[in-house]
């Protein structure tokens, strides 16, 4: 980086935006930047320096572009850059030039978000908070990240950018996973400019990376070898949730099954491999057992193997176990379980699924649109999941997860690794099922095998 030219990774970074622009007024069926009106919104940032120096690019292709300075520190070369290829600047104190009565949304077809950057607060000044009032309903494309949110919780506090594309540089940023923020950044776009990346603090599996996390049989392994998961799971208010469950076990990741409740004859009846008690390498707890939660968390507890605790039995916990374990609540089960508003949880998940983490000295899976799963151990990443659809919201969902991150346990996974992997797989694999359109707890539980199938080789590079 030393050896690059003063400027060198902005007019990257310019050029990677412009380019993203012009493919959004395509996708758009629009064409490309050829007398088009765009207007771009820029503060005293890099992020202004980006999008005057893109609308530049974008003003020598045809475009007609209008840079509206949000203050007076704008960046200088950039302003230049767009002056000089027959772009305009206009100030805080110059009107619109729509004349529409204060309305420009017929003036423009996109406007670039260059407002804040990844140093800024949350929220939006109120000057910023008109310009956008004058635009609403023009397609936005954010720079880095939506001006206004938290780059690094992804919480949201006050006004900020809602975008349709965000275009962001080096590396995804926290908000662009996080929800409530990830919701805001529309589709992210990433350009690679050469930075060299720190060590994250938060972190999303890719194909590649589950597909080196799924166990693979050994060539000498045997049922044994490759892990018994068990289930104490269902009741006899709720024996579907059993059979989901086991269904989401019973995906051939481990060599064994066992199921032990009160639904036993339909468990296998639908899932002949399944077997009855003894011993487990993991053990899934809690799924619709209504009142044999305590008892279910209780025997598998004194197994002294690695837990996934779901649903019932999360109620009974109060403190650390004594071994590895994975919490699987949604915000509801987690506002319960350590007392604090649900609405608060959904806003500041990142912050809740660590908290959790450390109380309770397990792994802990946030269920959501996007999934926090956070670790007791204040060193490892925080991962978030991006698969799913919303389809997903079913009942029963996270009766097949549970039995999924229990069969990966078993086989011989970290505990967080299980949780973070069995989330990537469970939303490919929702996706898979729903193409599209609905989908069921018991479909997705049915297309798991089929995702696995689909993961890329195996890296040479790792073990």
């Amino acid at each position: 980086m030393a050896s690059l030219p003063e400027g060198a990774l902005m007019q990257r970074a310019a050029a990677g935006l412009a380019y993203a622009v012009i493919g959004h007024l395509r996708g758009r069926g629009l064409g490309g930047a050829y007398g088009k009106r765009i207007v771009l919104l820029v503060g005293s940032g890099d992020n202004g320096g980006d999008a005057l120096y893109a609308g530049a690019l974008l003003a020598r292709r045809g475009a007609r572009v209008e840079a509206w300075l949000l203050s007076d520190r704008a960046h200088a070369g950039g302003v230049a850059a767009l002056k000089a290829a027959g772009g305009h600047c206009v100030g805080l104190d110059t009107p619109p030039p729509s004349g529409s009565g204060g309305s420009t949304s017929g003036a423009f077809d996109v406007v670039v978000d260059g407002i804040v950057g990844i140093g800024g607060k949350p929220g939006l000044r109120p000057d910023a908070e008109a310009a956008l009032a004058l635009l609403a309903g023009i397609p936005v494309v954010s720079v880095d990240t939506p001006s206004g949110v938290c780059v690094d919780t992804g919480e949201v506090d006050g006004a900020h950018v809602t975008a349709d594309l965000t275009v962001t540089f080096g590396t995804h940023k926290p908000c662009h996973l996080l929800d409530p923020a990830a919701s805001a950044c529309g589709t992210v776009q990433l350009v690679d400019i050469g930075l060299r990346l720190p060590t994250p603090a938060i972190e999303s599996l890719e194909a590649a990376d589950v597909a080196d996390l799924v166990p693979r049989p050994a060539p000498d392994g045997h049922k044994y070898s490759r892990g018994v998961v068990g289930l104490r799971v269902g009741s006899a208010t709720y024996p579907g949730a059993a059979l989901l469950a086991v269904s989401g076990a019973n995906t051939g990741l481990a060599g064994m099954v066992r199921y032990v409740g009160t639904a036993s004859e339909w468990v296998k009846r639908h899932n002949p491999e399944v077997v009855g008690d003894g011993q487990a390498q993991a053990w899934v707890v809690g799924s619709g057992s209504a009142d044999g939660a305590n008892s279910a968390l209780a025997f598998a507890r004194a197994s002294g193997v690695p837990l996934v605790i779901d649903a019932d039995s999360l109620r009974a916990l109060n403190g650390p176990l004594g071994v590895p374990a994975i919490l699987t609540p949604h915000a509801g089960e987690l506002a319960a379980l350590i007392r604090e508003d649900r609405g608060e949880i959904e806003a500041r998940p990142l912050h809740y699924a660590r908290l959790a983490a450390k109380r309770f000295d397990a792994v802990v899976l946030l269920k959501g649109r996007r999934t926090t799963i956070a670790s007791p151990d204040p060193d490892t990443p925080v991962r978030v999941n991006t698969t799913g659809t919303s389809w997903l919201a079913t009942a029963g969902s996270g009766d097949v997860l549970g039995g999924l991150i229990g069969s990966l346990l078993a086989a011989g996974l970290a505990p967080i690794d299980a949780a973070s992997a069995g989330a990537w797989l469970h939303g490919a694999a929702a996706t898979l099922a729903s193409a599209g359109g609905p989908v069921t707890a018991s479909g997705v539980a049915a297309a798991i095998s089929a995702v696995i199938r689909s993961l890329p080789a195996v890296s040479p590079l790792r073990n």
